[in-house]
């Protein structure tokens, strides 16, 4: 072991007790004592001290280098020692890899938690008195490209009865104009009750060819079984889930719907319809619900005509989670769960505003997206299945059951 006795230069205890030298004297203070520190080292290392003669000694100095460190304090100018016969790597430039490392990993995650490239610049400007630019930047947060590649690739092993599906509209810069791309995510509960983030896709608009591009691909993953999906009315989203998942059903989610109702009903109307709208939405049947249907039909089908035949054309779409247990409707007959992530996302892009381009969009809503599918895949079930599935055993040995009475 080196006992270390640090030697400052006069000029330097000058500097410290000076207001307008004092943060260059302090750079200069951490630059002399980290020279002391690697010379202390190599003389540890090499069993010698300068021009000493030795029977320990296992190799020879051979000069230095300089290298160049960035703190917060400023660049420091290090005199790495040489060795000739040997090796000398000073344990001080592994902690700073380590610190450098650590320094990008918070870069990225500045820019996950929606901070952009030009405020990070800023910031490490301040921190450690450089600049890095706004390329350098970006391309350190490409490092995370490959995770999120991984994560919208992986195969889709489990079961998934439910799934509920939405988009939202991102801005982009594409050959130069800014353009709005639709952002279309895809969320999915497993046959034991947890969560989990199919995939997105980028596109230009919510197309049906858009759309059925994004369930061919969550199929060729694995997704397959759907009992039902969980969306709002948007056409070319209804049409591509009635020709990608036949033999499923399509729940329309109420919150969207009772909002187009009121859209066209009187004012003075609104607060008492919504009341009977929710009164159909908790019953326990859809032959109950036909019934209180019919009751408000009658009784507003004069004072609010639109909204009657809109409530009437939309009945059976709503109603479809009213065919699994009481328990699952709650969280099943709207888009809510999906909505809330929404939030999430936008929190974080209202910062950027403007993606430069699609691969930054990806890679940020990527990032966002793994963070938030750990917390469900680590956390609490978000709906016990059991019931679910002694319902779904039940209607199996029914249908069995049913065609050999015919038989008979």
């Amino acid at each position: 072991m080196v006992w270390l006795y640090f030697t400052l230069d006069s000029e330097i205890i000058k500097g410290l007790f000076s207001a307008s030298a004092k943060e260059n004297a302090i750079a200069k203070l951490l630059e002399s004592i980290l020279n002391q520190v690697l010379e202390a080292q190599v003389t540890e290392a090499i069993g010698a001290e300068p021009y000493e003669r030795t029977e320990e000694r296992t190799c020879y100095r051979n000069g230095s280098r300089v290298r160049q460190i960035k703190t917060r304090v400023g660049t420091l100018e290090l005199l790495v020692p040489r060795v000739r016969g040997g090796e000398f790597s000073p344990d001080l430039f592994n902690r700073y890899q380590r610190n450098e490392q650590a320094f990008v990993l918070a870069m990225m995650e500045m820019v996950i938690q929606g901070v952009s490239t030009r405020k990070v610049t800023k910031i490490t400007e301040e921190l450690c008195g450089t600049s890095f630019s706004k390329s350098t930047v970006s391309n350190l947060c490409s490092n995370l490209d490959p995770l999120v590649d991984e994560f919208r690739n992986r195969p889709l092993e489990s079961q998934y009865p439910f799934i509920v599906v939405d988009a939202m509209y991102l801005k982009s810069r594409d050959a130069g104009k800014v353009r709005s791309k639709a952002l279309m995510i895809a969320i999915g509960v497993r046959s034991d009750g947890i969560r989990e983030i199919l995939g997105f896709m980028c596109g230009d608009s919510e197309t049906e060819l858009g759309w059925r591009n994004f369930f061919s691909s969550l199929k060729d993953r694995g997704l397959s079984n759907v009992d039902i999906v969980v969306s709002d009315s948007h056409k070319g989203l209804k049409s591509a889930i009635l020709k990608e998942f036949q033999g499923s059903s399509w729940q329309r989610c109420q919150t969207h719907f009772s909002r187009n109702i009121l859209d066209v009903c009187p004012t003075r109307l609104q607060p008492e319809i919504k009341n009977r709208l929710r009164e159909l939405y908790d019953a326990p049947t859809t032959e109950v619900a036909r019934t209180v249907l019919n009751d408000i039909l009658d009784e507003y089908s004069n004072t609010a005509p639109k909204a009657m035949e809109l409530l009437d054309a939309g009945f059976d779409d709503i109603t479809q989670v009213l065919n699994i247990p009481i328990k699952y409707r709650k969280r099943l007959r709207t888009s809510n769960i999906i909505e809330r992530l929404n939030q999430e996302i936008r929190r974080r892009e209202r910062v950027i505003r403007i993606f430069p381009n699609d691969e930054s969009m990806n890679r940020l809503i990527g990032a966002i997206l793994i963070d938030l599918d750990e917390k469900w895949s680590s956390g609490r079930i978000w709906l016990d299945m059991h019931e679910y599935h002694e319902s779904k055993q039940d209607q199996a040995e029914l249908q069995q059951v049913e065609p050999t009475k015919v038989v008979a």
